[in-house]
């Protein structure tokens, strides 16, 4: 398996990677997702769900409650698999990579930003197909900013998005449901 993964998907990855954080490049690019990609981070995630937890009426003080239960939930895993597994961050293992203004010095295997995104907004896409339609798609882009601003790998966003979405559901259908 190891094998298979550095000869197949490795250089696919990066391919990808490249294309993402250099191919695509433009001011504009830079400045959204500079600041799109904060809706992933702690700040944002915590303030939003508790404020939503403690303030919302009741069946939407519900779904906060679910969404920072996954998202505290979520960042132990993430916290656990990247003290494991210790992947060095594209720009620090690549040569060329474009970065945004904050770089970060932690393992980059999960992306926590696409983990906690997707811890967030899955339990309020059990609410209605038009929140659905609003919330992936700033999920998703939250997670291409984290490839686009050189700080992820597409894997580790990737594996954010799957890590957040069944803790998530998790959380929905078994613990505050």
């Amino acid at each position: 398996m190891k094998e298979y993964y550095a000869n197949k998907v490795l250089p696919l990855e990066k391919r990808l990677f490249y294309w993402c954080n250099r191919a695509i490049q433009a001011p504009l690019l830079d400045r959204i997702f500079e600041v799109l990609t904060h809706l992933g981070g702690a700040t944002f995630t915590i303030t939003c769900t508790l404020g939503i937890a403690l303030f919302a009426p009741n069946s939407l003080s519900r779904i906060g409650w679910q969404s920072l239960i996954a998202l505290t939930v979520s960042h132990v895993i993430v916290a656990l698999i990247k003290r494991k597994f210790r992947r060095r961050r594209p720009f620090l293992a690549l040569s060329e990579v474009k970065t945004g203004k904050k770089i970060l010095l932690d393992a980059s295997f999960p992306s926590g930003h696409t983990t906690a995104i997707f811890s967030v907004i899955t339990p309020f896409l059990f609410l209605s197909a038009w929140l659905a339609c609003l919330l992936l798609p700033i999920a998703f882009l939250v997670s291409f900013s984290r490839i686009y601003l050189g700080l992820h790998y597409p894997t580790d966003c990737l594996a954010g998005c799957v890590l957040g979405t069944s803790t998530a559901i998790f959380t929905f259908f078994f613990i505050a449901g």
